[in-house]
């Protein structure tokens, strides 16, 4: 009696495990939407973490990159502006691959906006794609001649008839300075060897201020998976 009542129990506990499991693996099914914005770690080079260094907010501190997800012919890609080969559009997989930690997991954060932005999303990834091959912005100017991957994101929705306060992300004043208040030798050498002076306060955004929107929320990890 008591050894079939032990049976019992344990098949019992083995259900409602497998049963959890089970669950917590169908929960776990992230789908990307149009319009997602793809946070990335791209690693731990010089200027990358120059980057992070100087945008670092209290919410965000470890984004060096956006771009944002689009599907075409049921294929997904990342509309992205990157160094040397400017506003592009990526296939997912190869943006995921771009820079994994010690795990083989990519260092890539999914947000996805509020759904008063989502009437939005189409001219956004228009504007985008519109530009294709434009240059990349290396010297971080706001200007319509070349972009860098948050500027263009920025623009994506400053181009359209939104008033400027429901924009979904901020600028501010950019700072390429350490704690001192002195430029970071890695952000001198940067701009010695483009002959440009250091931007210094002029207006701009970065991965990190955007991460920080009111307006986004943060639905996948792929560093978690």
């Amino acid at each position: 009696m008591n050894r079939t009542l032990s049976q019992t129990s344990i098949l019992f506990i083995f259900s409602i495990v497998f049963l959890s499991c089970n669950s917590t693996q169908k929960n776990n099914n992230f789908q990307l939407k149009q319009g997602d914005l793809l946070f990335q770690n791209t690693g731990t080079g010089e200027i990358d973490n120059a980057i992070k260094e100087v945008t670092a907010t209290s919410f965000s501190k470890n984004y060096s990159h956006v771009g944002m997800a689009l599907q075409k012919d049921e294929m997904w890609f990342v509309v992205e502006a990157i160094p040397k080969e400017g506003i592009c559009l990526t296939p997912l997989i190869k943006f995921l691959n771009r820079n994994k930690n010690k795990f083989n997991k990519s260092q890539t954060t999914v947000a996805r906006l509020d759904s008063y932005y989502h009437p939005y999303i189409t001219k956004a990834i228009e504007y985008a794609t519109e530009r294709i091959e434009t240059p990349y912005d290396e010297i971080f100017l706001w200007d319509d001649k070349s972009y860098y991957c948050s500027e263009l994101v920025y623009k994506m929705f400053s181009s359209q008839d939104l008033p400027k306060d429901s924009i979904p992300f901020l600028t501010h004043p950019m700072t390429f300075n350490d704690s001192t208040g002195n430029p970071m030798p890695s952000w001198a050498s940067y701009y010695e060897t483009r002959n440009q002076p250091i931007p210094e306060g002029i207006e701009g955004t970065n991965p990190n201020l955007m991460a920080s929107s009111p307006h986004i929320q943060f639905v996948h990890d792929y560093e978690s998976e």
